[in-house]
C-alpha cells in the first residue's frame, strides 16, 4: 500500500511537473507573438507617417519622382507582406529608403527648414527608436523562448508538443551593418 502510494504521488507530481513545463512553453510563446504584435504596430504608424513625409517632400524634390515612387512602393509591399519575415524585408527595404530622402533632403535648404518636414523627421526619429527597442525586446523573449526550448528536461516536452526555436531578427548582410555613405 505504501509503495503504492509513494508511487501515485511520483506520477501526480511528474504529471503537475509537465503541466508546468507546457504551461511555461504557451507563455512564453504568447509573448513572443505579442513582442512581434508590438513591432506591427510601431511598423504601422511609421507606414502611416510616410505619405505625409511624402507630400511634403513633394513639392521640393520635383525631380526626384522616382525615389517618392519607390517608397511608396515599397510602403505598399511592407503592408501587404504575409508573414513577419516579409514585413521585416520590406521593412528593412523601406527603413533604407526614408534615409534617403532625409539625406536628399541636406542638398534642399528651404526643405531643411520647412517646419511640416522637420516635424515629420523628428516623429519618424522616434518611432525609428521605438521600431529598434521593439525589436530588442523581440530578440530577448526569442531567447528566453529558445533556452527553455533546448534545455533539459524542457526539450523533451517541447520536442513532444512541437514548440520550435525561433529566429532572432537580424541584419541580413555586411552592407546593412556598414553606415550609409551619403554622396552629392
Amino acid at each position: 500500500m505504501i509503495i503504492l502510494l509513494i508511487v501515485l504521488s511520483l506520477v501526480i507530481i511528474l504529471a503537475g511537473y509537465l503541466i508546468i513545463l507546457y504551461n511555461s512553453f504557451v507563455s512564453k510563446r504568447n509573448i513572443l507573438q505579442e513582442a512581434l504584435s508590438g513591432i506591427d504596430v510601431i511598423l504601422k504608424k511609421r507606414f502611416d507617417l510616410i505619405p505625409n513625409l511624402i507630400e511634403t517632400v513633394k513639392g521640393y524634390l520635383n525631380h526626384e519622382k522616382e525615389t517618392l515612387a519607390n517608397i511608396v512602393n515599397l510602403r505598399n509591399q511592407a503592408l501587404n507582406a504575409n508573414n513577419a519575415d516579409e514585413k521585416m524585408q520590406a521593412d528593412k527595404k523601406l527603413g533604407n529608403a526614408v534615409g534617403a530622402i532625409f539625406a536628399l533632403a541636406e542638398s534642399y535648404p528651404d526643405l531643411k527648414a520647412n517646419t511640416n518636414f522637420l516635424s515629420l523627421q523628428s516623429e519618424l526619429s522616434e518611432i525609428e527608436t521605438e521600431i529598434e527597442r521593439s525589436k530588442r525586446y523581440y530578440n530577448a523573449t526569442v531567447r528566453d523562448y529558445n533556452i527553455a526550448v533546448e534545455s533539459f528536461p524542457g526539450n523533451l516536452v517541447a520536442n513532444s508538443f512541437g514548440f520550435q526555436k525561433k529566429d532572432f531578427l537580424e541584419l541580413e548582410d555586411e552592407k546593412q551593418r556598414e553606415t550609409p555613405k551619403v554622396q552629392f
